[in-house]
């Protein structure tokens, strides 16, 4: 890519002022100042479209999305998804400045985790060199009766259409992982942890979470990989639709889970774990040896509706890259590379997904990679 272009390109920056307990406010000006020092060297300009809210970042976001060419974002997973919901199936880039508690999307792409010049150093490159990659992206949408809840805080929106439909239906667009049970229940139980570090938090709400499992009741139809369909109960403390491998810092919950086969990973408890089976699968939470445990199930799917089951107890607010998401029935869809990411040439030539590599952990595992089943 030229250095200069006809018409000035334009780099847009969302960030999280309030994230950290106001700590973000300086950290987004910071990255703010070495983007516009920047782009008077490399020929373009920076605009700052950071909202009063997640709301109103990503309604900014896509309502000015004629005025920008890049949009980088600033923060933790939450803003990916904020990035992903804005410019996702548009090819309008996307940079990442991971500075959030988990950071587990751009740890899974290999970008700069916590540090904020050699991310911004990298985003830079990519611009100058028009270096990018293309990955999928999940989509839940709501079915009859699903509604949202508003994503930073998982509060209830107050107003509904006439006859009873809901005004707020879901539909957005996850770059890591849709969580259904216990992972979300984690999820939130970090969200409000007072414990300085992200890691740390998320296995702290683990060990909490684990002491307290519930059945929760799913209905699930799934296309998988093959194009057959699967229905089934699940009645299982956790249900996790997978776009990534990484959650709550560092966690390999879906270790299979490649970001550009146009597929999610359905990751599930087959039964409640004992105490050692608890034990077992904790030690193998960072090590991409979690699935091969037969106290979980695992389908690659195209495609999955999640409704209620009849038995089993009442699933929590399902929760996505950090954010609240709403309640069931949901439909999750895969979005073959429908997000374009702004990575380092180095990144960019190593590629993201070494399918090998992944196959062999799958039949190092014990299980039919086509199938996910045991043999």
């Amino acid at each position: 890519m030229n250095e200069c272009n006809e018409r000035c390109r334009v780099v847009a920056m969302v960030g999280n002022p309030t994230s950290d307990k106001g700590r973000g406010a300086k950290v987004d000006a910071q990255v703010l100042a070495l983007l516009e020092q920047a782009g008077a060297m490399h020929g373009f300009s920076v605009i700052d479209i950071t909202g009063d809210s997640f709301d109103d970042s990503l309604r900014q976001a896509r309502e000015r999305a004629h005025e920008y060419d890049y949009l980088v974002v600033v923060g933790g997973d939450g803003m990916i998804a904020l990035g992903a919901n804005a410019v996702g199936c548009s090819g309008k880039p996307l940079g990442v400045v991971a500075m959030g508690s988990g950071n587990d999307f751009a740890r899974g792409l290999k970008l700069p985790v916590n540090r904020i010049e050699t991310a911004v150093e990298g985003i830079v490159g990519a611009i100058v060199c028009g270096s990018t990659i293309d990955v999928d992206m999940g989509r839940v949408v709501s079915l009859d009766g699903g509604r949202a809840v508003d994503p930073t805080t998982g509060d209830e929106y107050e107003s509904e259409e006439e006859g009873g439909a809901p005004a707020h239906p879901i539909d957005r667009y996850y770059a890591g992982m849709l969580s259904c049970g216990i992972d979300a229940s984690i999820n939130n139980r970090a969200n409000h942890s007072h414990l300085p570090n992200g890691s740390l938090r998320y296995f702290a709400a683990v060990l909490v979470e684990l002491t307290r499992m519930k059945r929760y009741g799913y209905h699930v139809k799934a296309t998988l990989a093959d194009g057959s369909t699967d229905e089934r109960d699940i009645i299982s403390p956790l249900l996790t639709v997978a776009n990534s491998r990484h959650i709550g810092g560092g966690i390999e919950v879906s270790p299979y889970s490649c970001f550009s086969d146009g597929l999610l990973d359905l990751v599930w408890m087959d039964h409640v774990p004992n105490v050692g089976e608890c034990t077992v699968a904790v030690s193998n939470a960072y090590n991409g040896r979690l699935l091969a445990s037969r106290v979980f199930g695992w389908h690659r799917v195209r495609e999955i509706e999640i409704t209620r089951a009849q038995d089993g107890d009442e699933p929590p607010l399902l929760m996505a890259d950090g954010e609240y998401v709403g309640h069931l029935p949901v439909r999750v869809m895969a979005e073959d590379r429908a997000l374009r990411v702004l990575v380092p040439p180095a990144v960019a030539a190593q590629g993201i997904d070494d399918r090998r590599q992944v196959n062999d952990a799958i039949v190092r595992d014990g299980r039919d990679p086509l199938t996910g089943r045991f043999v």
